[in-house]
């Protein structure tokens, strides 16, 4: 073996975004590509000699030849030790566990969470620091200002090594160890939630039914759900990673989990429905034909997360992003803890959850999490549900029915335009923009304006600030309309548009809630003209 330094030229385009570096198959596998980033991401992190690095991703195409590409690279950058998951295989989440349990440097993730695997699908690669959470702006920015810089990287040349066998192994002079995939993350929770009142609840009957939708938290809930709370064989379906996910779009929402909707809709359904996506970090959760939304699962764990022996010291504060419903909002305020309104992205809860000002997180794009990783997680967040069930008794619809009848209920949805001309994205942005100081006041119909703004964010633990995070029209009852950007996708642009209405009189609690929030859909339409600037009469997913 011995180390190589490769001539090369710098690529446009390589900079991270809120979860890293997302770009189609294709790019990646141009010579050099993904080299120079990771290159760029070593030289920006400097001497890493007896540090160690957590590697893994979700198991899409490609996953497996930049695992091997990454080794290389990292014991040529003089890392003592690699943690890589077995198969190459580590959800999110789990990479989060890892580096936390293990004192890592940080880890790199390989994944593109849920957009679509493949030969012509997506792939993607971020960094996470210390704490186990992305890195902050200040890194990616200067990884960004590396990869047009860079004219070399050095490698490795030694042989792939056999990522399917667990043990330890050699890369020149650094340790490689494959581990279990699955193991840590499991240890961490089992010592956050009653397995016991789980595993008795299961052996009572009650029936689950969780759609790993081919990605990579399949492997983590057939170990946990069935092998170690006793569901039976079956109860996780669509359980192997597959590097297309099944040629289907690893989303965990109503349009792109119809077969778990589906079982959850059918007459005989079990009593309780979850799935998450491609890299394990998001979650949906179902009642027997009943479906909870992302905001409502994050404001129910609030007020019930006492009864998860992790958390029965009480909650320091929650934290949700701008455009998530402000349904956790009336339950901090119950509670008397402080309620944090963040942007979008993970990044932003890091700060919060070091500094003990927040407990649980959640953004709308079905992500909650806690301060146990740094990251959202979606097993956990099934198996908070399934604490909640055992502890109480209760149905899914029951325990929601409820929330609703002591704190009102926050209908809410989100319509996305995806795949839109982004120079018209930009533009509609830009005249909404404009409207914004003429708007207070404003009649709309069954609204009146309060506000509207461009979200700006002041970090409440290192005062950076993050300015337009999203358009906001507030209306005088408190609902609302946000348009935003997505930063998600590789193809295009996505609108975001997120509709918000509070109804506190229960006896129109179960309104279908696109009817509920119809004038507010007709407001957003004549407000940004949506139709006009994006060809687009109707949204292409609506959640």
């Amino acid at each position: 073996m011995s180390i190589n330094t490769v001539s090369t030229t710098s690529f446009p385009g390589q900079r991270p975004g809120t979860s890293g570096l997302r770009k189609k198959v294709s790019v990646f596998q141009q010579p050099h590509y993904l080299e120079n980033f990771v290159q760029s991401v070593f030289d920006t992190l400097g001497d890493c000699a007896g540090k160690t690095l957590v590697l893994g991703g979700d198991g899409r195409f490609h996953n497996r030849a930049a695992v091997q590409t990454i080794l290389r690279m990292a014991a040529a950058h003089g890392f003592a030790r690699v943690l890589v998951g077995q198969g190459g295989i580590l959800s999110t989440p789990a990479v989060s566990c890892v580096i936390r349990k293990h004192g890592a440097l940080g880890g790199i993730v390989l994944s593109a969470s849920h957009n679509p695997g493949g030969p012509d699908g997506d792939f993607g690669i971020k960094y996470n620091i210390s704490n186990g959470g992305p890195a902050p702006e200040s890194v990616t920015e200067a990884v960004y200002q590396r990869t047009e810089a860079i004219t070399e990287y050095r490698i490795s040349d030694a042989a792939d090594i056999d990522l399917q066998k667990t043990g330890a192994t050699r890369i020149e002079a650094m340790e490689v160890e494959v581990i279990d995939s699955v193991a840590d993350y499991a240890e961490l929770m089992q010592q956050l939630f009653d397995f016991d009142a789980i595993r008795k609840l299961i052996a009572g009957g009650f029936r689950l039914c969780f759609d790993g939708m081919h990605a990579v938290s399949g492997p983590y809930a057939k170990a946990i759900l069935e092998g170690q709370l006793g569901a039976p064989a079956g109860s996780v379906i669509n359980a192997v990673p597959l590097e297309d996910f099944g040629g289907h779009h690893p989303d965990p929402n109503p349009v792109n989990a119809a077969q778990l909707i589906a079982i959850m809709a059918a007459d005989d359904a079990p009593d309780f429905g979850a799935a998450s996506d491609g890299d394990g970090d998001r979650n949906m959760i179902l009642g027997r034909k009943f479906d909870v939304t992302p905001s409502d699962s994050l404001a129910v764990l609030a007020a019930h997360a006492t009864l998860a022996p992790g958390y029965r010291a009480g909650l320091k504060g929650i934290a949700r992003s701008m455009p998530t419903s402000q349904a956790a909002d009336r339950v901090a305020q119950a509670l008397g803890i402080p309620a944090y309104e963040t942007p979008t992205g993970w990044k932003f809860f890091g700060n919060l959850l070091d500094a003990g000002k927040a407990t649980l997180c959640g953004e709308e794009s079905y992500g909650t999490g806690s301060d146990h990783i740094r990251e959202k997680d979606g097993v956990w967040a099934v198996l908070f549900w399934l604490n909640l069930l055992a502890a109480t008794g209760k149905s899914v619809e029951a325990l929601v029915s409820e929330h609703w009848q002591r704190f009102g209920r926050n209908y809410y949805s989100r319509h996305d335009y995806e795949g839109v001309d982004t120079h018209a994205a930009n533009e509609l942005m830009a005249s909404l923009r404009i409207k914004l100081a003429t708007m207070k006041g404003q009649d709309l119909g069954h609204y009146v304006v309060d506000f509207a703004d461009d979200f700006e964010y002041t970090d409440p633990v290192d005062g950076s600030v993050s300015q337009q995070q999203g358009v906001r029209i507030v209306m005088t009852n408190g609902s609302r309309i946000v348009f935003r950007l997505s930063g998600t996708g590789t193809e295009g642009a996505t609108l975001r548009v997120y509709l918000e209405r509070y109804e506190a009189d229960p006896e129109f609690h179960h309104l279908p809630t696109q009817q509920a929030l119809y004038p507010l859909i007709l407001i957003a339409e004549q407000v940004a003209g949506i139709a006009d600037w994006t060809g687009r009469a109707h949204p292409t997913v609506t959640t």
